[in-house]
C-alpha cells in the first residue's frame, strides 16, 4: 500500500507545480520545435570558402561588387594600359587590416585599385584567421578594371589565318 501512494504523490506534487505554470508545453510541441532547430538551422550569410583561390574569387566579386562603375565586362584588350598588384591583410572578421601596392608603373591606376579596396571595406572573413594575399588589377583603360581572380582570357594581338 505505501508503494501506491508514493507515486501518487508524485503525480499530485508534478500536477500542481504544472498548473502553476503560465504556459504549459505538450510533450508533442516540445518534441517538433527541437527537432525543427536541429533540421531547420538558420542559413549562413555567405558560404564558407573551400581554400585561397575561392576566397579570393569571394573577395574578388565583393570589390567587383561595390565598384560597378570601375568594371570592365567583356574580354580585355591585348595591350592593357596598367597592371597593378596590390598586397591585401585581412584580419578574421574580413577588416582590412593592411593594402599596399606591390606592383605598378600607374601611379593613377594604384590609386583606382588602393580606392576600390579600400571602398569595398570589410570584406568577407577569411576562411582561418589572419590573412595577406595578392590581387591583380588588369585595367582595360584608364579607370575600368578586371579582377585577375575573375577575368577572363584576354584578346589576342595576333588574328588566325
Amino acid at each position: 500500500m505505501n508503494t501506491i501512494i508514493r507515486p501518487g504523490l508524485v503525480l499530485i506534487t508534478l500536477i500542481a507545480g504544472l498548473s502553476g505554470c503560465a504556459s504549459v508545453r505538450t510533450a508533442t510541441e516540445a518534441v517538433t520545435s527541437s527537432v525543427e532547430r536541429i533540421f531547420h538551422p538558420a542559413p549562413p550569410t555567405a558560404p564558407a570558402p573551400a581554400g585561397l583561390d575561392d576566397y579570393k574569387t569571394q573577395v574578388a566579386h565583393h570589390v567587383a561588387d561595390h565598384n560597378p562603375e570601375r568594371a570592365w565586362t567583356g574580354t580585355l584588350p591585348p595591350m592593357l594600359p596598367a597592371i597593378v598588384v596590390l598586397e591585401i591583410t585581412v584580419d578574421r572578421d574580413g577588416q582590412l587590416a593592411d593594402v599596399a601596392v606591390r606592383r605598378s608603373r600607374n601611379p593613377n591606376a594604384s590609386e583606382i585599385a588602393l580606392a576600390s579596396v579600400r571602398r569595398s571595406a570589410p570584406l568577407p572573413p577569411p576562411p582561418a584567421g589572419r590573412l595577406t594575399f595578392s590581387e591583380t588589377f588588369l585595367f582595360a583603360d584608364g579607370e575600368r578594371y578586371q579582377l585577375r581572380s575573375l577575368a577572363g582570357p584576354q584578346a589576342s594581338e595576333y588574328t588566325s589565318p
